[in-house]
């Protein structure tokens, strides 16, 4: 009976032997007892800072900058407004012709002199306007031409009796003590009012040519060699309103290295000249 069972038994023992040699090699190929029991770190969670955490130089941009004035620009009524004050010239002289290179000019001044000249050349629609300062010497020509017409109180038509329109239309207005008078004409045999006349196109003639030299130095300057030819017509001419108050003017120009060599040489010898003249006239 046991001879048949001795086979049964070697086959169950090498099914053990079999098994204990698959559990030993899988414990081998498990990871160690110490990396599996050891634990999980978590990551530490980062924590942003509060915004009243933020140092004071980071939201104001500047240390030294005031309180409270974060995104908020300066006090508007801080600043002041200056107004300036209304002109109200006591002269205006007005001088306008349609087919002149020169269509429009205005001068307007106070009893001091000071005031603005206005100008409209070519085909321009826009007037230039530059302040203007009308000398002691000729103011004290103009007022005695306006006294010697008694011109307030005239109702005299300076107009010459034959119409010229061709020539222009020429506007004086007088406002003294709360009285004011204009008068138009565009040819006058008046002495006195040929001598206002005169005296405001020879001041257009010298503040029209300081804007146009002015303007060549800052843009074309080689414009200024003729604009110094033509100063220099005037002069000879005496068609300018006060030349000893070129002078200051002129010496500005002789030094000023934005204009021709040739310019600045012709300026010195314009000054030399006016002050010829000058110093001839006081003799």
């Amino acid at each position: 009976m046991f001879k048949n069972r001795r086979p049964i038994f070697t086959i169950l023992i090498a099914a053990c032997l079999f098994f204990t040699a698959g559990v030993s090699a899988q414990s081998k190929r498990q990871k160690p007892a110490n990396e599996q029991n050891a634990p999980i770190v978590q990551p530490t969670p980062v924590v942003l800072p509060a915004v009243t955490d933020v140092p004071e130089q980071t939201q104001r941009g500047k240390k030294n900058e005031r309180p409270g004035t974060v995104g908020i620009k300066d006090d508007v009524t801080a600043v002041k407004t200056v107004t300036p004050e209304p002109f109200t010239p006591a002269y205006i002289f007005e001088f306008t012709h349609s087919y002149y290179l020169l269509r429009k000019l205005i001068i307007e001044h106070d009893e001091s002199g000071k005031g603005r000249i206005s100008f409209m050349r070519g085909s321009s629609t826009e007037a230039i306007t530059d302040p203007l300062v009308v000398s002691p010497a000729a103011m004290e020509r103009l007022r005695a031409a306006f006294n010697a017409l008694n011109f307030l109180d005239s109702t005299e038509s300076y107009q010459y009796e034959k119409d010229m329109p061709h020539l222009g239309v020429t506007k004086v207005t007088m406002r003294k003590d709360g009285r004011e008078r204009t008068t138009e004409f565009n040819w006058t045999d008046n002495k006195d009012a040929k001598s206002i006349n005169d005296e405001y196109r020879k001041l257009g003639n010298q503040y029209i040519w300081m804007f146009d030299v002015n303007l060549a130095r800052e843009n074309q300057p080689l414009q200024a060699p003729g604009l110094m030819d033509e100063l220099d017509s005037l002069v000879r001419r005496n068609d300018v309103s006060d030349m000893e108050q070129l002078i200051p003017f002129l010496k500005k120009l002789s030094v000023d290295e934005r204009i021709p060599l040739i310019a600045r040489n012709h300026a010195e010898k314009i000054v030399a000249a006016i002050e010829k003249q000058i110093a001839k006239s006081k003799k």
